[in-house]
C-alpha cells in the first residue's frame, strides 16, 4: 500500500509518499480501506514536532472508508461496514489499522468524503460550543478564522443554539463564506478586539480561539467578565506565558484550552457525539464545506496551503 510517513520531524519536505507493506489487524483492530483522510492542523504539528511523535510513523489522524479485515477479540463490528474515526495516527494512507473501539459507524446518508471532514472538526465544535461554554440563546460569541473548516462549523452550531456570532476572516473570499455559514458580523483581525467593543460594548460571553499567539492578547480583551476565552488551537504559534492575574484584572475571565481527546476518551461519549454531529448533517442543520481533496502524493501540497490559510473550509486526501 502507499501511504505518507515521516522519518523526522520539520516542514513540509519531511512528508514521504511511499510503499509500505500492508498491515495486518492486530488484537482489538480493524483493517480498513481508506476512501478520504482529513487534512487538520493537528497533523502540522505531529509533523512539525509541535506534538512530538515516535519515529518513523505514517500520520493523518481523521479518516473514513470500509472495515476489510478483523483482528483477534473483535466484536460489534463487520467486514463491510462503513466506519470513521479519529485522533489514530497513520490515517494518510491507503489502508489504515484503527482500534475497533475509537470506530464511529456512518450512516448511511453520509458520504465518506463528507464524514472524513466533519468527524474530527465536528466532534471539536461539539465539545466547544456544549461543554467548554455552553452556548445559549442570546448568547455573543467571538470566532477566530471564521471561514476555516473549523470556524464554519462553529459558526453553524453556535446559530444553531441561538447565539450572535462575531467572525474574524483575512479576506473577503472567506467573510463571504463565513456570511453564508451565518456569522451575524464579519470582522478583519486588525484591531480586531476594538471592533468587538463596538458591536459588542460589554465583550463576547465566549471567544474561540483557534489562532494561539498572534490573537491571544485580542482575545482576552474581547471577552465580557466572567467570559470564557477557549483556545483548542495554535495555528500561528503557541501563546506566550502570560501573568494569570490578567485574567483577575479584565473581569475574572474564565481561560480554557481543551482538547478533543479529553472529550470522546468514553466511548459512549464519542458515539453521542459522533450521532449529533452526523444527525445534524443528515437534517440539513449543518453543511460540511470541502474546499480542496489532493491526491494521497500531493500531501505536501496540502500542508502548505493549510498553514498558509490559502483555503476555506476542509481539505481532504484521496488515496
Amino acid at each position: 500500500m502507499r501511504a505518507i510517513v515521516i522519518t523526522a520531524q520539520g516542514g513540509p519536505e519531511v512528508l514521504d509518499h511511499r510503499e509500505l507493506q500492508d498491515p495486518v489487524p492486530g488484537r482489538g483492530e480493524v483493517l480498513v480501506d481508506v476512501a478520504a483522510s482529513g487534512v487538520n492542523f493537528v497533523d502540522i504539528y505531529h509533523r512539525s514536532g509541535v506534538y512530538p511523535v515516535p519515529l518513523p510513523t505514517s500520520i493523518g489522524s481523521e479518516g473514513a472508508g470500509t472495515v476489510t479485515a478483523l483482528g483477534p477479540g473483535v466484536e460489534g463490528v463487520a467486514v463491510g461496514d462503513r466506519v470513521a474515526w479519529v485522533n489514530v495516527l497513520g490515517s494518510y494512507a491507503e489502508r489504515a489499522l484503527v482500534p475497533a473501539d475509537r470506530l464511529v459507524p456512518i450512516p448511511e446518508d453520509v458520504s465518506f468524503e463528507v464524514a472524513a471532514a466533519s468527524l474530527l472538526q465536528g466532534l471539536a465544535a461539539h465539545y466547544l460550543t456544549h461543554t467548554t461554554h455552553e452556548v445559549k440563546q442570546g448568547d455573543t460569541v467571538l470566532i477566530h478564522a471564521a471561514a476555516g473548516g473549523m470556524g464554519l462549523l462553529l459558526t453553524q452550531l453556535a446559530k444553531l443554539r441561538g447565539a450572535r456570532v462575531i467572525g474574524t476572516v483575512s479576506t473577503p473570499e472567506k467573510e463571504k463564506a463565513a456570511r453564508e455559514a451565518g456569522a451575524d458580523e464579519v470582522i478583519g483581525y486588525e484591531g480586531f478586539a476594538e471592533q468587538v467593543k463596538r458591536l459588542a460594548p460589554p465583550g463576547v460571553d465566549a471567544v474561540y480561539d483557534g489562532i494561539g499567539k498572534a490573537t491571544f492578547e485580542g482575545s482576552l480583551a474581547s471577552a465580557r467578565p466572567r467570559g470564557v476565552v477557549a483556545v483548542y488551537g495554535v495555528a500561528s504559534g503557541p501563546v506566550p506565558s502570560f501573568d494569570s492575574q490578567a485574567l483577575t484584572s479584565r473581569g475574572s475571565l474564565f481561560l480554557a484550552r481543551p482538547s478533543l481527546v479529553h472529550h470522546i476518551a468514553e466511548r459512549d461519549e464519542l458515539l453521542s457525539r459522533a450521532a449529533d454531529v452526523f444527525g445534524w448533517i443528515g437534517r440539513g442543520e449543518l453543511k460540511v464545506t470541502v474546499s480542496r481533496r489532493y491526491p494521497l502524493a500531493e500531501a505536501r501540497q496540502a500542508h502548505e496551503d493549510l498553514a498558509a490559510r490559502r483555503t476555506t473550509g476542509k481539505l481532504l486526501l484521496i488515496p
